[in-house]
């Protein structure tokens, strides 16, 4: 079993449905065991920032399934739940991440582990940070705590408190 670290994203529809949808998926499907869940965060959007804002989180959990076989089963929950195609930066129904996946180390066409910006996310960092501060970065040799006291993004992000998580805590 390999720890994975994943961030949940949602800018489009409902969002709360989203996000709890999609980790309830994830846990009821199998795909990962010892599930637990970060708060939802409101972030503003990266890159094309003329659009609503997103809801964050970040699960974590233990994965029987190759670094490959999580990434498909990953876009298979978000077709599923209605993702349309557009292109990079835009608004998403849902958007699943893998952002550490145990220590390893891919470059390929298919896959960047671990994601290629995640020291750069506050969305990102902050809440991982609520569920797994000592994960290691494996490039970096830096766990998650530490990358978010050194992280430079300046972009606003809050605790979304209107809403009931029904994932695992």
């Amino acid at each position: 079993m390999t720890q994975a670290l994943i961030s949940v994203g949602s800018n489009k529809g409902d969002r709360v449905d989203y996000l709890n949808s999609a980790i309830g998926l994830l846990e009821s499907q199998g795909i990962l065991r010892n599930l637990k869940s970060s708060r939802f965060y409101q972030t503003q959007a990266v890159g094309i920032t003329n659009q609503d804002d997103f809801l964050n989180c970040s699960i974590v959990g233990q994965t029987d399934l190759g670094s490959l076989e999580l990434l498909c089963s990953l876009k298979e929950i978000e077709i599923y739940l209605g993702r349309i195609p557009r292109p990079m930066w835009h608004e998403r129904e849902i958007d699943l991440d893998i952002i550490l996946f145990g220590g390893e180390i891919i470059n390929s066409s298919e896959i960047c582990l671990p994601h290629p910006r995640m020291q750069d996310r506050n969305f990102v960092l902050f809440p991982s940070c609520e569920i797994a501060p000592n994960m290691i970065h494996p490039v970096f040799g830096k766990s998650i705590l530490e990358l978010a006291t050194q992280c430079e993004d300046c972009s606003k992000f809050n605790i979304f408190n209107d809403v009931e998580i029904n994932s695992v805590v």
